[in-house]
């Protein structure tokens, strides 16, 4: 069965007559270098030996028929149907395993026959989907007011900011991370939330990540009346905090301090007024509107109120203003009266990316001046961007959620038989978690390989951890600032994103692991193809039937599961990338057997070609489908950088960036600035 992303309809691939069936792919199987009857014959005969059988007019097994989709019409609803089958015959999820094999050269020929036809059928001058209008997260609004009033403290505690720094290690304009690095787990130990921050101010509740997805999804994100209620609270309090003041507002001065004596206080509050406002709402604002405010804080002025608490109260309606909270497209570049909302929507998605936030005044000019989408101009601020410290808060944002390292919060390994792993009410998945996130910014410091992610030759570590990967045991726990050292990997069995003990643990349940869960995260995450939803009435495992399980392997108590024919294709898919990691034990510790004495077995075959028979050997084929890998992650930050699900209409877009990436060696930042120059991004089209 064969079924795309996001719910797309299900493909039809059967016949009616196999003659209608070969008048059609005469017509519509164009060969990617011939169209001679020659090839147009092979491919027909492709189909009848290995899709006919399964999928005829008769026995049109999953709903899944092909006699239609070869006459459909050029449009995105044919593309994604297209992009289905390209996408099971890549995975090698079709033609079954249980079916003749297919040789290896007559395959890639067909992926490619199909990869032109999908791009034949993928209308190239149709605009993108627009993400839909939505308002900030929470992580953003902190991120915005910060920046707006250039404040010295956050607003409140961020718990989904699940690495905190300490000391200023993050310094990416110096292309290099530190060797040793103090840092803290924010969401894992409760003094990790004692920061600097406003009295008084209480945040809104956290946007949870979409499923498959991020908390910066547009259709997530709505503005309730009750929230709305809250805002206006929010910013009120912001503002009336005793701390809020010379010491914590860089802003203070030009912002909140009365104008001299000789100065014209209309003219200088007006002056503010349309400063403030166009850096909060990211754009230029009409003088109607820059009156309204300004003459409410006349208003607020004549009746004796002081000028910094008039102007805290203007500020606080900002801060409140759908104008401020919204984000949503601009209009694509056109004419002269578009091309100016154009450039703003430009700088807007840009600083959300990258920083979190507004954008600063540089990317404004830039926009004001219709510069921005100048390419010479966009790559010097993309480098610019990638130099700043604010892009701390994408790696703060993106690489937690992509792992779905939040799982590792709820994770709670038996304490009885896990007895190490806890230290009152600290945890070893502090340290744990730490790992992959200083990786991920090292890759991005110093412009690595994005393959490094999956086999780095080096590794941040705290003593903890080193003691926890070599012998299980936790050691000195220490609760507060954790040293992490960089050290080299010397045992490919440990580093890098998936063999990480995090990831152990939070795909795991508290006695035992779980391959099943570790095999979606793998598709998931790694190769951004999560499975299916399984069937409501399936057990975790089977009734034992008389069998003693006590006695199996937990690959062969799931055997007996797979038989189940609505569970066997997923299971084909994902059960190999989990059981790749069944020497990791439930809290990531390297094992050889089962309690039961049985041995552990790793082996399997990741896209139905690449054999393997431990962890090391999966590494390898994944870095030998590193293209794949490549997509995957791209497709990722895509998803991340529109703030919505991206689907076939962006395929091309993805080509383009995989093919420059991979021509650069993978660099990270060859892959951020590719997504940014897409047209999905620019909205080029």
């Amino acid at each position: 069965m064969v079924n795309s992303e996001e719910g797309i309809s299900t493909i039809n691939i059967s016949c009616k007559p196999i003659t209608i069936l070969i008048i059609a792919l005469l017509f519509f199987f164009p060969s990617p270098t011939s169209t001679s009857a020659e090839d147009t014959a092979w491919q027909v005969t492709f189909l009848k030996e290995h899709c006919v059988k399964c999928h005829g007019p008769d026995n049109a097994e999953g709903d899944v028929r092909l006699d239609d989709i070869a006459q459909a019409t050029v449009g995105l609803k044919t593309a994604e149907r297209w992009e289905s089958v390209l996408s099971v015959l890549q995975s090698g999820q079709m033609p079954p395993a249980e079916e003749p094999s297919v040789n290896a050269n007559d395959l890639q020929r067909m992926i490619a026959s199909v990869k032109e036809i999908q791009r034949q059928r993928l209308p190239t001058d149709a605009p993108f989907p627009r993400t839909p209008i939505r308002r900030m997260n929470r992580f953003q609004y902190n991120n915005s007011v910060v920046d707006l009033l250039e404040l010295k403290v956050d607003l409140f505690a961020l718990p989904e900011r699940m690495i905190r720094e300490h000391g200023n290690y993050f310094n990416p304009a110096s292309g290099k991370m530190p060797d040793s690095v103090k840092v803290g787990s924010r969401p894992l130990g409760k003094s990790q939330l004692i920061q600097p921050r406003l009295e008084g101010v209480a945040a809104f509740p956290q946007d949870l990540r979409a499923e498959h997805g991020f908390d910066n999804r547009a259709d997530h994100l709505s503005l309730s009346p009750l929230l709305m209620e809250s805002f206006l609270k929010l910013s009120r309090s912001i503002v009336q905090s005793r701390d809020f003041g010379p010491k914590t507002c860089g802003a203070w001065s030009w912002l909140f301090e009365r104008p001299k004596e000789s100065a014209d206080v209309r003219a200088a509050v007006r002056e503010r007024v349309q400063t403030l406002l166009t850096r909060a709402f990211r754009r230029p604002v009409t003088n109607e509107i820059v009156d309204r405010y300004a003459q409410h804080i006349g208003a607020q002025l004549e009746s004796g109120t002081e000028f910094a608490d008039a102007m805290k109260e203007a500020v606080s309606a900002i801060l409140a203003s759908p104008r401020f909270l919204y984000l949503y497209d601009h209009n694509a570049p056109g004419d002269t009266e578009t091309n100016a909302s154009y450039e703003f929507g430009l700088a807007s998605r840009l600083s959300f990316f990258l920083w979190g936030s507004i954008p600063d005044q540089e990317l404004l000019d830039l926009a004001t001046a219709q510069r921005l989408s100048d390419l010479e101009v966009l790559n010097v601020q993309i480098t610019r961007m990638l130099d700043d410290k604010k892009v701390k808060r994408f790696c703060e944002s993106f690489p937690t959620q992509w792992l779905q390292l939040e799982q590792i919060i709820s994770a709670k390994p038996d304490d009885e038989k896990f007895p190490e792993f806890y230290r009152g009410q600290y945890r070893a998945s502090m340290h744990m978690m730490l790992e992959p996130l200083l990786l991920f910014e090292t890759v991005l410091v110093e412009d690595r390989s994005i393959l490094e992610l999956i086999d780095p030759p080096f590794s941040y570590r705290s003593d903890l951890l080193k003691s926890w990967l070599a012998t299980g045991r936790a050691g000195d726990f220490q609760p507060t600032v954790l040293n992490f050292t960089r050290v080299a990997n010397l045992d490919r069995r440990e580093g890098g994103v998936i063999t990480n003990p995090a990831v152990m643990t939070m795909t795991s349940s508290p006695e035992r692991t779980k391959p099943i869960t570790r095999g979606a995260w793998m598709a998931t995450v790694i190769f951004n193809n999560p499975p299916a939803p399984p069937p409501a009435d399936v057990p975790p495992l089977p009734e034992s039937n008389g069998i003693d399980t006590e006695t199996l392997t937990l690959r062969e108590k799931l055997d007996l599961h797979r038989k189940r024919a609505d569970c066997k294709g997923c299971h084909e898919k994902i059960d190999p990338l989990g059981f790749a990691l069944e020497n990791y034990g439930p809290t990531g510790v390297w094992r050889e057997k089962y309690e039961n004495g049985r041995e552990v077995d790793s082996s399997g075959i990741l896209f139905r070609k690449h054999s393997f028979t431990n962890p090391i050997e999966l590494k390898d084929a994944i870095l030998t489908e590193k293209d794949r890998f490549t997509r995957a992650l791209a497709k990722h930050l895509l998803d991340f950088a529109l703030a919505r699900k991206t689907g076939v209409a962006e395929s091309l877009a993805l080509d383009e960036i995989v093919d420059r990436t991979v021509a650069s060696e993978f660099q990270m930042r060859t892959l951020l600035r590719q997504v940014i120059l897409s047209e999905p991004f620019s909205r080029r089209r």
